[in-house]
């Protein structure tokens, strides 16, 4: 059957010397993987080979989602020479191609989660773009339309809300357990991840946008929500992020 719909090259591997497979996650039909016969050669129906972040209008046929597709056309609108300009946004923006790619499977339709993405790399051009913030952010909105953000307004443990842990007591993050731990429910736990207290501000700020108002992260927070937001997404995996070491400033707790 043949489809055409939008998309956003997540991901390429050599097929032969002429050939791709590449994965795109595509507005209505979520990742496909296609076999891109030719797309090597100057004088292809896409016009070379396909660059991860391109975006542009596509045309497969796939018989069912376990499959392995065809690409029959693909026409490229948006190259995003910008970002391949600059290291630091290149980076960032692999890292976003590489969440999505991890955390969505084929065939599964988010629709959210490509305007997204759509929404972030455009964001990450701009010279303007606080980096840190706007990946914060692309993780906690791909985290809640996976359904994986967790508990983080209240320990998930006791439920007490966050605004009234003392502000002397350690707060941590459970990826296993789903949510905030406070700090007489952490002790049972063995894997969790300590939250400094300025996260736990720039958590409620991210919540705050969310709601659609205008906030503000600085950078250093931003850095933080980035290792916490990270670290729950690796161990959701069950993998370490490649691009992680490119994007996060500090390592862990």
């Amino acid at each position: 059957m043949r489809h055409r719909d939008t998309a956003i090259c997540l991901r390429t591997t050599d097929y032969s010397e002429t050939s791709q497979i590449v994965h795109f996650l595509t507005r209505e039909a979520g990742v496909v993987r296609l076999l891109a016969k030719g797309t090597k050669r100057p004088k292809s129906k896409s016009g070379g080979a396909i660059d991860l972040l391109a975006e542009g209008d596509l045309m497969f046929s796939i018989r069912n989602i376990e499959a392995l597709g065809t690409l029959m056309e693909f026409s490229e609108t948006v190259s995003h020479s910008d970002l391949r300009r600059d290291a630091v946004r290149l980076n960032a923006s692999l890292y976003a191609i590489e969440l999505v790619g991890g955390m969505l499977a084929e065939a599964d339709p988010h629709p959210e989660v490509f305007d997204l993405l759509h929404k972030t790399l455009g964001r990450l051009g701009q010279a303007d773009a606080p980096i840190g913030a706007v990946i914060a952010y692309f993780q906690w909105r791909l985290l809640r339309h996976t359904g994986l953000l967790g508990g983080l307004a209240a320990c998930v443990a006791c439920g007490m809300p966050v605004a009234e842990i003392p502000q002397q007591g350690n707060v941590y993050f459970s990826s296993r357990e789903g949510g905030i731990l406070c700090d007489g429910c952490e002790a049972g736990h063995a894997e969790k991840f300590r939250i400094e207290p300025a996260v736990l501000g720039a958590l409620a700020a991210l919540a705050a946008a969310e709601a659609g108002k205008k906030v503000t992260l600085r950078d250093a927070q931003a850095d933080g929500v980035n290792r916490l937001l990270c670290y729950h997404i690796t161990h959701q995996l069950g993998k370490n992020l490649r691009m992680a070491k490119y994007v996060l400033k500090n390592k862990g707790p």
